[in-house]
């Protein structure tokens, strides 16, 4: 069985292009079917998760292509993010 706490100490990773995305912030549940929907990261231009504009990063769970012992790798098709540019 895996833990929140320990998902959350793992890096994200798009498998299409490389970047590292982050480190999870949040993880959405549905309560009612007791499953994970959607992992959360800091958005771009967040100091420490809090100073900063721009939306967090929502990456659903079907989007989650490997959890790994060190990252989880995922898929996101036509992702832009400034930190990156």
């Amino acid at each position: 069985m895996l833990k929140v706490s320990d998902l959350r100490m793992r890096d994200v990773i798009n498998v299409l292009d490389g970047r590292r995305l982050g480190v999870i912030k949040d993880i959405d549940v549905d309560i009612e079917r007791g499953k994970v929907t959607a992992l959360i990261l800091p958005g771009s231009g967040k100091f420490m998760g809090l100073f900063g504009k721009n939306d967090d990063i929502v990456i659903p769970w079907e989007k989650i292509k490997k959890l790994g012992v060190d990252v989880i790798l995922v898929e996101l098709q036509n992702f832009t993010d400034p930190r990156h540019d």
